[in-house]
């Protein structure tokens, strides 16, 4: 199955930045915080130097000290000494530069900042719309594909049945049109009423 990694930072001519974590609150008195980081390893997160928020800016420095076994990150910020710094951290999103990540090791997972602005086409090269955000609602990834001269977008599973072509390189995903949503077949005839 395909895989996003990460979630969008910010995209367009802007800098590209990657979502790692965020704190969710502070731990103990000393001004350690608590970490729900996104990163393959939890610990990770404190390897890729200072983070920032979305616009790349407030830069944070971390130092992971333990992974709880439930997966959360207790580390310590640099300049932070007391709980009341930490939680006012609270909420703070973690991000760092998409050059600064590694590109991914399979060939089937991506980042979802890096799907963002796709160009979405059909097998015949036509275009049908743009990636404008990769969803999870629990049962997998879904492309949101914006329809060309439309305001409609559509929701695709990224699937390599339904995308079955992305191209980093020419900035495309190749999309085949599922013939059902939600379980019910693509209507593409009208229906006639009987009155």
């Amino acid at each position: 199955m395909r895989q996003s990694k990460a979630t969008s930072g910010m995209s367009g001519e802007k800098m590209r930045r990657i979502l790692l974590g965020e704190i969710t609150g502070a731990h103990g008195v000393r001004g350690d915080v608590v970490v729900r980081s996104y990163t393959a390893t939890p610990e990770a997160i404190g390897t890729y130097g200072p983070l920032t928020d979305a616009n790349g800016a407030a830069a944070l420095s971390l130092r992971v000290v333990r992974v709880t076994p439930k997966g959360a990150v207790i580390a310590r910020v640099k300049g932070v000494t007391d709980r009341n710094g930490a939680e006012a951290l609270k909420g703070r999103k973690l991000h760092v530069a998409r050059e600064a990540m590694p590109d991914p090791d399979d060939d089937d997972d991506f980042y979802v900042e890096d799907l963002i602005g796709l160009i979405a086409v059909n097998t015949e090269g036509k275009t049908l719309g743009e990636v404008i955000a990769v969803e999870n609602f629990g049962a997998g990834d879904l492309l949101e594909v914006r329809l060309t001269d439309t305001r409609k977008s559509e929701l695709l599973p990224f699937t390599k049945a339904v995308v079955p072509d992305v191209d980093l390189q020419s900035g495309r995903v190749t999309v085949v049109m599922p013939d059902t949503i939600d379980g019910e077949p693509r209507d593409t005839t009208k229906r006639e009423t009987d009155s």
